[in-house]
C-alpha cells in the first residue's frame, strides 16, 4: 500500500461524516486513483493525531503499534458492517463480533488497586490502553447507532471507482467529493463517445 500525503490528495470528509465519526473511521484509509493509498492509522503517529483531532486522545497519548492494529482492525469490522448495509446483505458474525467486544471494553470506572506503602487506590489499568478501548467504544458505538437509526438507509458506497469512501445519500448524489462525482462523469461520458455506433 502507497502512503501519499499531500493536501491535494486528501479529500473532504464525505458527507454524513459531520454527524457520525465513524464514517470518517472507516473512510480513513482512502483509494485514489493510480493504485495509491493514504492510511490515517497507517502509523502509531498518524493514529494519534487522527484520534487527536476528533478528540478522542490527549496529544501525549502515545499510542503503539498495537494500539494502533487495534483501530486499524475494527476500522474494516466497521467497513464489512457498512457494505452489508449499503448492498443490504447479512452481516458477517465476526464484524458483529468486533463491534460489540468494542462496545463492552472502556472500563466504565477506574479499577481498584492496592499499594503496600500507601494502600488501596484506584486508576486505570493502563491509561494509553484506556484511551485506546475509549476510543474504540466511542467508534463502535457511533456506527452501532448510524447502523440502527434512521440514516442507515442513506448509507452507501462512493459510486465513483477507485474510491473506497462510504458517505450519507443526499438526494440523487452517490459521490463522496466533488471530484469524485467529476471522474463518474467524466467516466460516463468517455464511454457514450467511445462507444461504438449504432447503424
Amino acid at each position: 500500500m502507497t502512503e501519499v500525503l499531500n493536501a491535494e490528495s486528501v479529500p473532504l470528509p464525505a458527507p454524513g461524516a459531520e454527524h457520525y465519526p465513524a464514517l470518517d473511521f472507516v473512510n480513513s484509509v482512502i483509494a485514489l486513483p493510480g493504485g495509491q493509498y493514504i492510511d490515517f492509522l497507517g502509523t502509531p503517529a498518524a493514529a494519534n493525531q487522527w484520534l487527536v483531532e476528533r478528540g478522542l486522545a490527549p496529544a501525549d497519548a502515545g499510542l503503539g503499534e498495537m494500539c494502533t492494529a487495534q483501530l486499524r482492525s475494527l476500522r474494516e469490522q466497521v467497513r464489512a458492517l457498512f457494505a452489508s448495509r449499503a448492498a443490504a446483505l447479512p452481516a458477517l458474525p465476526a464484524a458483529l463480533s468486533a463491534i460489540n467486544d468494542a462496545l463492552t471494553r472502556a472500563p466504565t470506572a477506574p479499577l481498584l488497586y492496592w499499594d503496600d506503602k500507601e494502600g488501596p487506590y484506584r486508576a486505570p489499568p493502563c491509561p494509553t490502553g484506556e484511551i485506546v478501548d475509549h476510543a474504540l467504544a466511542s467508534l463502535a458505538a457511533n456506527a452501532a447507532d448510524l447502523l440502527t437509526g434512521p440514516d442507515a438507509e442513506r448509507l452507501t458506497a462512493c459510486g465513483s471507482p477507485p474510491c473506497n469512501r462510504y458517505l450519507l445519500r443526499h438526494g440523487r448524489r452517490h459521490w463522496c467529493s466533488t471530484r469524485c462525482g467529476d471522474r463518474a462523469r467524466a467516466a460516463r461520458a468517455y464511454a457514450r463517445r467511445t462507444q461504438p455506433k449504432a447503424d
